[in-house]
């Protein structure tokens, strides 16, 4: 039996046997869960947004034109999804400490210490997440997820030159991070 490719999947969807759309998902779910899970830096939230993801791309799979690879289209609608619950999240947080300090109630708590992972993948990771969101996006879906730079730009909708111009900052964000903080010798 042949492998099916991403178009055959989405053609027999939009044909309507929407129980093919179960394959997408298992292709696609982990890197989008391990892509929402850094940008979002909690893994409960990770998952609503994921499944959140999902759902709008089952609900446009009509609309999907083959203009671009279904990845490209569905890590936009993850990135999308995720900005907007980030926006929602931060809204929410703005009004609950408003009203914490209409009563006086603020309670800082002190900062949690990562504890330092010996494995070096799993410590760059954490390295990566200490990355502003978009340096760490873009570092993630080049090197980790292994997307094109024109699907970078498409996904975050930003011209070609600007995906360049960000992994190319974000590389040295990521590089000056290792060595201020001296994080290079956990690394070797």
């Amino acid at each position: 039996m042949r492998k099916l490719c991403d178009n055959d999947i989405i053609e027999s969807i939009q044909k309507g046997n929407r129980d093919d759309f179960a394959l997408l998902v298992d292709k696609y779910k982990d890197k989008a869960f391990n892509l929402l899970r850094r940008m979002l830096r909690n893994e409960m939230d990770a998952e609503e947004v994921l499944q959140d993801s999902f759902l709008k791309a089952f609900m446009s799979m009509n609309n999907f034109r083959h203009e671009s690879k279904f990845s490209t289209w569905f890590y936009r609608i993850v990135y999308n999804t995720g900005l907007s619950f980030l926006q929602s999240k931060r809204k929410k947080t703005e009004l609950k400490l408003d009203s914490l300090e209409d009563h006086n109630y603020l309670n800082y708590e002190d900062g949690k210490i990562l504890a330092v992972e010996e494995n070096s993948i799993k410590y760059l990771s954490l390295i990566i997440d200490k990355l502003p969101i978009r340096n760490a996006l873009v570092i993630i879906l080049y090197y980790i997820d292994d997307l094109k730079l024109s699907e970078i730009s498409e996904i975050l909708d930003i011209s070609l030159v600007n995906a360049k111009v960000l992994l190319h900052r974000s590389r040295n964000i990521l590089r000056d991070l290792i060595f201020k903080h001296n994080y290079q010798k956990e690394l070797l």
